[in-house]
């Protein structure tokens, strides 16, 4: 046994900004991703994707691609293993895409319906092109319009319906009503590195070493699919480049475990860009109608919001864009539905804000239309239908310090001296104006183990299953480890990614470092307990475990969220109907900041992703094919570095009394509102209302010509 010295305690990591623990490998190459991870007598996969939007597969045309140079096998439903999709996973029962080969049906274009297997990428991709299917094909319906017939309420991960007073009674009654619809069109991840995964069989266990936003999630699912002893699997994914939602159980992680299971030797496969559009989900296109009635005062006496999204014909999501408005705003008549309709396309799946990234555009668009209508400044508007408890649930906030956000943002921004009246200021032949939007986001936490060892040598491990995809999620967790401790963060080693460590919450939701801050924090109270009981430390070291599914079953039943306030000045062309963002500031209180520098990262990430939303970005299909026009980042824009001159973040104090560290989360805030400050801004340049996103210069300059032909009239 070894004795240590006694260490002077060093607090006040946490709030204090830190460079990435792992920024030197990523920097240098030394950090691998899952695509580049090397494996003796690796064989590489590609995914053959149908080229009809609906019907079934006559015939696999396999023996010629067989005979091509390095072809291992091709794999499709004539012969791959049958699996189990009919179970109910970590969150909920899988998307049966997920589930390949098992059948001749084909329900949307891109419907994965073979893998070739060779011995290099190169080949594979060759034979993969090479391989002919034949297909009966059949009618299909890819049109999402706000009148489907066939549309209905559905519950997501929240009620579909909630209602409470005489709706259209109060709208009769108010003194100022809007009534509108506002449209988002189909949006894509495209994290940087793309889905990838390996699968090989090592001493009777499979192993995946993969891409995704949780290892203990993807092993459960692997396990429940294949029907083997959760224990015989593991999944490592120790770096991740970005994720927002779409790194979950994929098709290519099932067909590399298939093929690796059939060649018995490492089979890695990775998605292209393109088969990314298709198989990695996506965020739903959105309708949706607001009607708000409001007293002369403007105090709401009714809201209305429901949202249309669609799903696939084989399993149902709902973007629940309509949730948004059941925390923002209380009305004495509120109502609000969330609907889809399927269609013959790819199952949607979380993307950044899920729900409130497409709900806050309507919700504070709408509210800002309203504002005008009242002659209210629109931050005044908001004041005024502040709620005080939750306007639907009726439960105290655990804080909302929504309105300090408004205050902070409006004395930064210069707010107090914008004129109300638009399409006054002008710079040259640009036309300027600004605009605000409230945000706000779910600040949940979910159960998680750590395990804390104290090293003979005077250090510390932790590990637990967290994934950082990008957010600096290692490096949070090692300043709340050495807080926890009262140690310095140097003398702290965090290991993440890794199936084996147990189980935890996924990164997911803002709620990864909340809930892995306390299991680690958990952790290191209990560890401090035993080493004051120790006179040394052993060897092998001293290693506490814990798990906070207790402590967090038993918190209070609150209204838990971030909130923030987003500020945008714009400049628009009108001969051009070019409209660029000058500058954003957005204000947050998101709880307690563990590390500014990576936090004011993923707050500004999200701004710019809002930038995206408002001017850039649009999935488009073809009804003739089913499929995308573009579907790469040639023909899918996103805002670049000459789209972005100044964004700010910064936040207000807000730590969260019900949790050990203080800590909401800032993952999906950023994005929040961004798009509605930006498009009331483009009204208050232009006078011009833009409903339906995103802004394109041909939506500008029709708007306008159609302004100035009503001016004429």
């Amino acid at each position: 046994m070894t004795t240590t010295t006694q260490a002077t305690p060093v607090t006040g990591a946490v709030g204090t900004a830190h460079t990435r623990v792992e920024g030197r490998d990523k920097v240098t190459g030394a950090a691998r991703y899952a695509g580049e991870i090397p494996f003796d007598e690796l064989a590489h996969g590609w995914l053959v994707l149908s080229t009809v939007a609906r019907g079934r597969i006559r015939s696999v045309e396999t023996a010629a691609v067989l005979r091509m140079p390095g072809v291992l096998t091709v794999l499709h439903h004539g012969n791959a293993p049958r699996v189990d999709s009919d179970y109910v996973g970590m969150l909920g029962a899988p998307d049966p895409t997920a589930a390949v080969f098992q059948h001749e049906r084909v329900p949307h274009m891109g419907w994965p319906v073979a893998l070739v297997v060779a011995e290099t990428s190169e080949q594979a991709r060759e034979a993969a092109e090479a391989l002919v299917v034949h297909y009966e094909e059949e009618p299909h319906d890819v049109t999402f319009s706000a009148g489907h017939p066939d549309a209905y309420q559905v519950d997501g991960f929240m009620p579909a319906v909630t209602e409470k007073g005489d709706l259209e009674a109060e709208l009769t009654a108010s003194a100022l009503v809007v009534d509108a619809e506002y449209t988002t069109p189909e949006e894509h991840h495209n994290p940087m590195e793309p889905h990838a995964a390996t699968a090989l069989w090592d001493g009777g266990r499979l192993e995946v070493v993969d891409s995704n936003q949780g290892t203990a999630w993807v092993a459960s699912e692997i396990a429940n699919m294949f029907s083997l002893d959760p224990a015989s699997v593991r999944v490592r994914s120790e770096h991740v480049g970005g994720g927002f939602g779409s790194k979950g159980l994929r098709a290519h992680q099932v067909a590399a475990v298939m093929a690796a299971t059939g060649l018995r030797r490492p089979v890695r496969v990775v998605m292209t860009r393109r088969q990314m559009f298709s198989l990695a989900g996506y965020r739903s296109p959105t309708t949706q109608r607001i009607r708000l009635g409001a007293r002369a005062d403007g105090r709401l006496r009714a809201l209305d919001h429901s949202s249309l999204s669609l799903t696939s014909t084989v399993h149902e999501f709902v973007e629940p864009s309509a949730g948004v408005a059941r925390v923002m705003y209380d009305a004495d008549a509120h109502h609000t539905a969330n609907r889809v309709v399927r269609l013959d396309v790819p199952t949607p799946t979380w993307m950044r804000a899920p729900g409130e990234a497409p709900g806050s555009f309507a919700v504070e668009a709408a509210l800002d239309e309203l504002a005008e209508k009242c002659g209210i400044d629109p931050i005044e508007l908001r004041v005024r239908n502040e709620p005080e408890t939750g306007p639907v649930s009726g439960l105290p906030f655990s804080s909302r310090n929504l309105l300090a956000c408004f205050r902070e943002g409006a004395r930064r921004f210069g707010w107090a001296d914008r004129d109300p009246r638009p399409g006054l200021r002008r710079d040259g032949r640009w036309l300027l104006g600004t605009g605000t939007a409230a945000a706000s986001f779910g600040a949940g936490a979910g159960p998680s183990t750590a395990a804390m060892t104290a090293e003979a040598d005077d250090t510390f491990t932790v590990r637990i299953n967290a994934a950082d995809i990008g957010t600096g999620a290692r490096t949070a967790l090692t300043l709340v480890a050495a807080d926890a401790l009262e140690v310095a963060p140097d003398r702290v080693q965090v290991r993440i990614g890794d199936s084996d460590f147990g189980p935890a919450w996924i990164a997911g939701g803002s709620m990864g470092t909340r809930s892995w801050a306390w299991a680690v924090t958990a952790a290191a109270g209990e560890l401090r307990e035993r080493l004051a009981l120790n006179t040394g430390i052993p060897p092998e070291g001293i290693t506490v475990r814990s798990d906070t599914t207790a402590a967090i079953g038993a918190l209070a039943q609150k209204e838990r969220h971030s909130f923030g306030a987003q500020f945008a000045e714009v400049a628009v062309d009108p001969a051009t109907g070019e409209v660029r963002v000058r500058r954003m500031l957005g204000i947050f209180a998101a709880g307690r900041i563990v590390n500014p520098l990576t936090a004011r990262g993923q707050l500004v990430g999200g701004m710019i992703w809002g930038i995206s939303m408002a001017l850039h970005e649009e999935a488009v299909r073809d009804r003739a094919s089913g499929g995308h026009y573009g579907a790469d980042l040639a023909g899918y824009h996103v805002a670049a570095h000459a789209d972005v001159p100044l964004v700010e973040a910064d936040w207000v104090d807000d730590p969260d009394p019900d949790d050990p560290v203080g800590i909401k989360g800032i993952g999906e805030i950023g994005i929040v509102g961004a798009a509605a400050a930006i498009a009331n801004a483009v009204w208050h340049a232009t006078g011009v209302r833009h409903r339906n996103l995103p802004i394109r210069p041909d939506r500008v300059l029709l708007a306008g010509a159609e302004a100035e032909g009503e001016r004429d009239a």
